[in-house]
């Protein structure tokens, strides 16, 4: 019978391989490993075989991949009403990469709800270092050169996996969200982890899948190369035609 998690990951680049995500606990959903480091090959490993880190200061570093996941297949973003009169209005300018240390600032920020964060300094430091390497990408939402919503995550292959999203104006993270997910396709990504279920995702077209047609999804994306525009230029989407 094999062990199931959570397993403890040495520090260094040297040990960056983990445990398979099937071993992971059932409950708490989805804990695999803990400790290790947050190094860029570590990181992009870790999201190639379907797991992300999650944890709070004064933990170890925690290493997820919860079943089912939720996923949003680019091609079916679901925009109500409300949200397509919002895009035709163009309330919002719309740009990918170019304020990305701003975007996880802001993503790092306690929500109203919470009394702190997840997103360590540490966190911001190795996304930061991902988005350097060219494998980290920020989708930013503006109204009066003010930035008011947007989203960050890493890109592998034909997927992007969403990190966090924020909003500071009503749909800014909405419009973010499905101007993305309409660039991506236009991309050939074909696949956007959004890793747990809410209500929020779930409304704008995200659904669960289990854990292990996840990760054969990304089996085969991960190895498959996107359109050779994509992510090349700091640059703003087109907002019409919602």
């Amino acid at each position: 019978m094999s062990q199931q998690g959570p397993f403890w990951l040495p520090t260094g680049n040297s040990g960056t391989d983990f445990p398979d995500a099937s071993l992971a606990l059932t409950e708490p959903d989805g804990l695999l490993a803990a400790g290790g480091d947050l190094s860029p090959q570590r990181l992009l490993n870790a999201y190639r075989n379907g797991i992300f880190p999650w944890y709070s200061d004064g933990q170890p570093i925690l290493w997820w991949s919860p079943d089912p996941r939720m996923v949003l297949y680019t091609d079916r973003p679901k925009i109500s009403r409300s949200l397509r009169k919002v895009l035709r209005q163009q309330r919002f300018e719309l740009s990918y990469d170019r304020a990305f240390e701003q975007v996880i600032r802001a993503c790092a920020e306690p929500r109203r709800e919470e009394a702190g964060t997840w997103i360590t300094e540490a966190m911001k430091q190795a996304y930061t270092d991902l988005y350097r390497l060219g494998y980290a990408h920020s989708v930013e939402c503006w109204q009066n050169d003010a930035l008011v919503g947007g989203l960050y995550g890493v890109s592998i292959g034909r997927v992007f996996f969403g990190e966090s999203m924020f909003s500071r104006v009503t749909d800014a993270s909405k419009v973010a969200f499905v101007t993305l997910a309409r660039q991506l396709v236009q991309w050939h990504f074909a696949l956007v982890d959004c890793q747990v279920y809410s209500p929020h995702l779930a409304s704008l077209g995200a659904c669960n899948i289990p854990r292990a047609e996840f990760l054969h999804l990304l089996d085969a994306l991960c190895r498959q190369a996107p359109a050779d525009e994509a992510w090349q230029t700091a640059g703003e989407f087109d907002t019409r035609n919602g």
